[in-house]
């Protein structure tokens, strides 16, 4: 399979994707797939968000009350990612936030500690999700588990998005590791998203992309000129403002 001539895609790199933006094992990822395997990323998506309704599914069955069914969901997708894209929401509040200029933003945004801009952004994030799960699954555990898929792989379609369409920010880390996304990967992971959310929400799935493009328009448009490009802060940021956007329109 492949986008073009000079981009040939291969299952495996669904390994490469999974290792970057998982904590699951995997036994084996190519190391020079790079930026190649971000069409992946939507895939990625579907395990984690499948496995945290499937965890729900499961706790649900047990006749767990909706609130704690949707906190064990909720800390299931934290601790399959590692909190890695709500390490970068965090960053990011602190870095566009709380600098003058755009090296002073990147220093603040690498800083390890955690400022009061970032606690603030986290704990709203996680009482937003854990807010909209509580009445996806008070709607039933089928809902919850669509509304799952459908946020987390529209969610992840929105990093290729970004990373395809603004340069580096800075010349290290982790996205920078991973390369200059072609558009053409980009538009197949968008592709992918929409069909997996079509399945599972629906047609709701129209107005689940067209939040979704708007968010990561805005997201492009803040970090670009905050910053100057993006980093892999702004692509978790905007994973998780995405994903929450969806699962307030689902919950809706």
């Amino acid at each position: 399979m492949q986008i073009n001539d000079a981009t040939p895609l291969h299952p495996k790199d669904f390994l490469t994707a999974l290792a970057l933006l998982s904590r699951l094992p995997v036994p084996f990822a190519p190391p020079d797939s790079g930026a190649r395997a971000a069409w992946a990323y939507p895939l990625v998506g579907l395990v984690v968000g499948g496995s945290a309704g499937l965890i729900g599914l499961i706790f649900d069955g047990l006749g767990l009350p909706a609130p704690l069914t949707a906190l064990i969901a909720l800390a299931t997708l934290v601790i399959l990612t590692g909190a890695m894209h709500e390490d970068g929401l965090a960053d990011c509040a602190d870095g566009l936030w709380g600098g003058w200029d755009a090296d002073t933003r990147l220093k603040i945004m690498q800083d390890s500690r955690v400022g009061s801009y970032g606690v603030i952004a986290l704990g709203l994030s996680l009482m937003a999700r854990w807010a909209a799960l509580t009445l996806l699954f008070q709607a039933g555990p089928g809902v919850a588990m669509a509304a799952l898929l459908a946020s987390g792989t529209v969610s992840r379609a929105a990093m290729p998005a970004l990373m395809a369409a603004l340069p580096h920010a800075r010349d290290s880390g982790l996205s920078y590791s991973v390369g200059q996304v072609p558009a053409p990967i980009a538009c197949f992971a968008a592709g992918i998203a929409a069909l997996a959310a079509f399945i599972f929400i629906g047609w709701h799935f129209i107005p689940a992309l067209i939040i979704a493009a708007a968010l990561t328009y805005s997201a492009a448009a803040i970090a670009r000129a905050k910053i100057g490009g993006q980093t892999g802060d702004i692509l978790g940021a905007t994973q998780q403002i995405t994903e929450i956007a969806v699962l307030f329109l689902l919950a809706a």
